[in-house]
């Protein structure tokens, strides 16, 4: 009788945020779940904010507690995950939608990825990201006259 392989999992939490041999697909992965948390919790706040007002309770009116400089670098920051989280969602779904794995193949060893068409897809998402982000930057500093 053949005898089990086992390997335990000593990496911890660093298993789950270093990434390792995953390469650059398993960071967008990880970037794409603490930007859905950080959104769901700014909704979160949102709500609790707009929700005062029935209360009388106006936070955001001018020089309020809503306009001290920490809130304008969060505001962008909100942006910065949004920007992300939105061009990663598309491209997750162009590739759930087979967009973006290639044409289907007969799996014969050894095995082709589609690595080849999702990585460009990925780094094509992410500028398309940084161009909505410098775009908001350019708003978010105040260039704009």
């Amino acid at each position: 009788m053949a005898e089990i392989k086992r390997h335990d999992n000593r990496l911890g939490i660093w298993g789950w945020l270093g990434g390792g041999r995953w390469g650059i697909e398993r960071y967008a992965y990880i970037l794409h779940r603490l930007t859905g948390l950080a959104i769901l919790f700014y909704f979160l706040m949102h709500i609790v904010v707009t929700s005062l007002r029935a209360k009388g309770i106006y936070l955001w009116v001018e020089g309020g507690f809503f306009h001290q400089p920490i809130f304008k670098v969060g505001e962008f920051l909100v942006f910065a995950a949004f920007a992300y989280h939105a061009m990663n969602g598309i491209r997750l779904v162009l590739v759930e939608l087979g967009f973006g794995v290639g044409k289907p193949i007969e799996p014969i060893y050894p095995y082709k990825t589609s690595l080849s068409v999702q990585r460009p897809l990925l780094i094509a998402m992410m500028v398309l990201a940084a161009i909505f982000l410098a775009a908001g930057g350019y708003e978010f500093l105040g260039l704009t006259r």
